[in-house]
C-alpha cells in the first residue's frame, strides 16, 4: 500500500449539501476499494489561476489516503463521469504529512 494525496476542484456554484455528498462519495470509494482515508481537508472556495470551463473559482477538497492501483483506477473512473468536479490531481508520497494544513478555509 502506498500513500496518496488527491485534490478535487468542484464547481463554484454548488450548494453546501452537494459538496458534502461529493466529499462522502469519494471517501466511500477509497474505503471500499482496498484503501483507507487518513485525512480530509476542505480548503474552501479559492480563485483559479485561469478559467476552467467558464469558472473563475473552485471549491477545493483534499484527501490524504492509503491505497493501491485498484483504488486509483476506481477514483479515476468516477471522476471522469462526475460533472461537478472540474479538475483533480493525485500525487504519490513515501510519507504523508498529516499534521500540517497549508490551505485552511477562512472562518
Amino acid at each position: 500500500m502506498s500513500f496518496y494525496e488527491n485534490t478535487l476542484v468542484a464547481k463554484q456554484d454548488l450548494p453546501k449539501s452537494e459538496l458534502d455528498k461529493i466529499k462522502e462519495k469519494y471517501s466511500s470509494i477509497i474505503n471500499s476499494n482496498s484503501g483507507k482515508v487518513i485525512k480530509i481537508e476542505e480548503w474552501g472556495l479559492l480563485s483559479l489561476a485561469r478559467k476552467i470551463k467558464r469558472y473563475k473559482k473552485g471549491f477545493y477538497i483534499h484527501y490524504k489516503f492509503e491505497g493501491n492501483k485498484e483504488t486509483l483506477n476506481e477514483i479515476s473512473k468516477k471522476i471522469k463521469i462526475d460533472s461537478s468536479v472540474i479538475r483533480h490531481l493525485v500525487v504519490k508520497y513515501k510519507n504523508l504529512d498529516t499534521k500540517n494544513e497549508y490551505f485552511k478555509a477562512p472562518k
